[in-house]
């Protein structure tokens, strides 16, 4: 199984995953032209995708979405909710019924050699989702956009070795921001986004899972910066656990460039 971000934040969020016979993206929230170069920068062509698994509707994940249907033909797997706003986007035309399939959460989607899970997630958007991916042995999960998580969310992304957690914001920069007070409520609410805090504490319950490689991704530009979260993140582990090494590997998620390949 291979992973690589190649994009994220709240300009844009794609992720690659693949196997040897397999390979998707869970979001397009970025240009067709910079999903085309992330792919070929990892050695993947476009036409080799197997489809696209869309979190939510909101622009930042499905941005390149029509352009690569429109090019490749790829399909698109969401929600009947997201299918029904990217549709009523789709002012072209573009897309047509052929290429979307309706997922529903906690029911698995056999694709070729993966095994993909959707399951519910906290979230101002129509029906949002995070997913994880099975591949043989391997286990990946990619869950960004959480106001909250619970024993739910725990449950769905214990046993993935390489994770891709959202740390969108510093609280303390976040209250003494500029946005304004609505949006900064949006943010910390439970249908928002996580803290880097929350983002460690969410670590700690993965721990004794088999995890072996983190990417914190979809910083806020405004309200955090990468070093801030690795080091507030990394803190809070160590603080919850009494321990002063990581026992996984960790790093941001690159905003504007792919992030490392990483194998298993």
């Amino acid at each position: 199984m291979k992973v690589c971000s190649i994009a994220s934040g709240s300009s844009g969020n794609c992720v690659y995953i693949g196997d040897k016979n397999t390979n998707i993206l869970i979001d397009a929230g970025i240009s067709r032209k910079r999903i085309v170069d992330g792919l070929y920068a990892i050695g993947t062509r476009p036409e080799e995708l197997d489809g696209i698994f869309v979190t939510h509707e909101h622009i930042d994940h499905i941005q390149g979405i029509s352009m690569m249907v429109k090019m490749f033909g790829t399909p698109v797997y969401a929600t009947g909710a997201t299918l029904d706003y990217i549709r009523s986007k789709d002012k072209n035309g573009v897309i047509s019924m052929k290429h979307l399939y309706e997922v529903h959460p906690d029911e698995h989607i056999k694709l070729k050699s993966m095994d993909i899970t959707p399951f519910s997630m906290s979230h101002d958007a129509a029906d949002p989702v995070c997913y994880t991916v099975g591949s043989g042995r391997h286990k990946a999960g990619v869950a960004t956009d959480l106001g909250v998580y619970d024993e739910y969310t725990v449950e769905h992304l214990f046993g993935s070795e390489i994770l891709v957690l959202e740390a969108n914001h510093d609280i303390s920069m976040l209250e003494a921001g500029s946005y304004p007070y609505q949006l900064k409520r949006r943010i910390i609410k439970k249908k928002g986004h996580l803290s880097n805090e929350d983002s460690g504490r969410l670590l700690c319950r993965l721990l004794g899972s088999g995890l072996k490689y983190a990417f914190l991704a979809h910083l806020s530009k405004e309200n955090n910066y990468p070093e801030l979260a690795y080091q507030a993140v990394k803190c809070q582990i160590w603080e919850e656990l009494g321990i002063n090494e990581l026992p996984f590997q960790m790093a941001v998620a690159n905003r504007d460039v792919p992030s490392a390949l990483v194998s298993l």
